[in-house]
């Protein structure tokens, strides 16, 4: 299935998710039914109070995109089970055109692989085994239904037996004396409508009589087939024919290979795809948690191109994309930071504005396409704009955001004033989250040069919650530097009304000593004035670094 994946960045804020909700809508409303939003991180009290406000659903979740089994195999399987017999197994192989097929026993577990090659060396043995093409592993029930034929007479028809066949193509005498070189109980004997070799197969009690040609037998012939309980089965082919549907007729579990190689759905490709391409077989199973198959892959299906496409949203950099995004095609980029190092296969749409949020980006697209904004998207897109502009207070925020901004109020039927109020008081990171959630919830990953960095930004209605959990806070960001090995962490605390911000950085202490900003306590940096991670404290940072000689830093905001 085709799915093409509008998603912000790990760790998403109400801006990713906002814009990734309005330009699915966006793609769906203009050509493309696939567009579906989704996100890689939790959503927070804020986020959820816009979805909320307006009543759309959270995105799907998604953690990983990596292509996996599930993404290439044929979930069409086609099987049989094991007490098919192989004439009926090998019509459903030619009709379908495949050569191998799963044979599926109690819970669709597949018990084992029937191929082509392992039915041509049953009908054709190799040469010191030809004693194998007059064997008949078949009950007599089994044989009728193969045959297309008439059970006259059945004596224990569903018991499966070893039987050895023999043509009554020669005068009686020559049979009669043949006969003793088999037991009874294992000969098949087919023959026309030669009443005599009839009546010698029956009275030296063959396990059972096919009559070929659609003849019938005689009421003599009857009473004796009751009297020494030998199965009688008519059949309408010729005797040539019906020889071949007799071996036909074994069931397809004494042909199975049983060591097969399976996969697992969620199995991801990269390491499928070397096994399959080390092995013997052509095909493979793939189950899910239970062993039930679900799906089936040939070699070939490796090359299929994976159904799942991306447009990423509010970011640039793989780094910050949903874990895979390297591994699948990337349709579109709609953002508003400076370029990250990116590379794609193939040319892409790549919209990078210079504006306050992606979500103006969004519904500019809606507006200049003149596609309907419906109340709930021009809502969630304003609810966007006003988070990552704090209500156009940012120093990032440009005319555009506020003409449109100005739009989506008149759509939405939402003040922009009063809603950022209620956003900013739906709930307080710092208030609702353990610290280590605190400050991974809106927090990005960057590189610059060899040295990699996060910067996590918590935006609050004051310093209040902060200064209660500081040092709590300050060691969940020592912690989480440590586990990522980067050369430092920063944290900005953001108070939405006073329009400032604190600092703290854990790592590197050369590098918090290049930190010039006055601190209001040890170790918190008094950020003046500053709100904005794109545009103003990631360019210090960077400055800061550089200073150390690390290179020029290619990460965005």
């Amino acid at each position: 299935m085709v799915e093409t994946l509008v998603i912000g960045h790990r760790n998403p804020d109400t801006d990713a998710i906002c814009s990734a909700i309005g330009y699915a809508e966006f793609k769906r409303r203009t050509g493309m039914p696939e567009a579906v939003a989704a996100r890689c991180g939790d959503i927070n009290d804020r986020i959820d109070f816009v979805l909320r406000t307006f009543g759309l659903p959270a995105p799907r979740f998604v953690a990983d995109v990596s292509p996996r089994v599930s993404d290439v195999m044929r979930s069409n399987v086609i099987s049989v089970p094991p007490e098919t017999p192989l004439m009926e197994a090998l019509a459903i192989m030619d009709d379908r055109n495949i050569r191998v097929l799963p044979v599926l026993g109690p819970g669709q577990r597949c018990i084992g692989l029937l191929s082509v090659f392992k039915a041509s060396k049953f009908f054709f043995p190799s040469r010191s085994r030809m004693i194998d093409s007059r064997r008949v592993v078949a009950s007599v029930r089994s044989l009728t239904r193969v045959l297309q034929g008439a059970m006259l007479c059945g004596f224990e028809p569903d018991a499966e037996n070893d039987l050895v066949l023999m043509i009554g193509a020669m005068r009686v005498a020559s049979f009669a004396a043949r006969l003793p070189s088999y037991a009874p109980e294992k000969l098949l004997v087919v023959v026309g409508d030669r009443e005599d070799i009839q009546e010698a197969a029956i009275r030296a009690r063959a396990r059972c009589v096919v009559v070929t040609g659609g003849y019938d037998i005689s009421p003599e012939i009857r009473r004796l087939a009751q009297e020494f309980e030998v199965s009688v089965v008519l059949c309408p082919h010729d005797t040539t024919t019906t020889a071949m549907l007799c071996r036909a007729s074994v069931a397809v579990r004494h042909l199975l290979r049983s060591d097969h190689l399976a996969f697992g759905q969620d199995e991801l490709l990269a390491d499928a795809q070397p096994l399959a391409a080390a092995s013997q077989f052509q095909a493979f199973p793939v189950v899910d948690s239970t062993d039930r198959v679900v799906g089936m892959m040939s070699k070939s299906d490796f090359l299929r191109k994976v159904g799942r496409r991306l447009i990423l949203v509010d970011h640039n950099e793989l780094s910050q994309a949903v874990h895979g995004a390297a591994e699948v095609e990337i349709l579109e980029i709609i953002d508003h930071h400076r370029l990250g190092a990116f590379t794609t296969q193939q040319p892409i749409l790549f919209r990078n504005e210079p504006v306050g949020s992606t979500s103006t980006i969004v519904a500019e697209q809606f507006l200049l396409n003149r596609v309907e904004l419906s109340p709930a998207i021009a809502g969630c897109l304003l609810a966007g704009l006003v988070s990552d502009t704090l209500n156009l207070t940012s120093p990032t925020t440009t005319e555009r955001d506020a003409n449109v901004l100005a739009t989506l109020e008149k759509l939405s039927g939402v003040n922009a004033r009063e809603f950022v109020e209620k956003l900013f008081s739906s709930g307080s990171v710092l208030v609702s989250k353990t610290a280590d959630e605190a400050i991974t919830t809106d927090c990005k990953e960057y590189e610059e040069g060899h040295a990699r960095f996060s910067v996590a930004q918590i935006e609050e209605l004051g310093f209040d919650a902060f200064w209660k959990r500081k040092d709590e806070v300050a060691r969940a960001l020592d912690a989480h530097c440590q586990a990522h090995g980067y050369l430092f962490a920063a944290l900005l605390v953001t108070d939405v009304v006073q329009q400032t911000s604190l600092l703290l950085v854990a790592g590197d202490a050369r590098f918090r000593s290049r930190i010039v900003h006055p601190e209001a306590q040890p170790g918190i940096f008094q950020m003046d004035g500053v709100v904005s991670r794109k545009k103003q404290l990631l360019p210090y940072l960077t400055q800061c670094l550089r200073s150390l000689g690390n290179g020029h830093a290619n990460g965005n905001g």
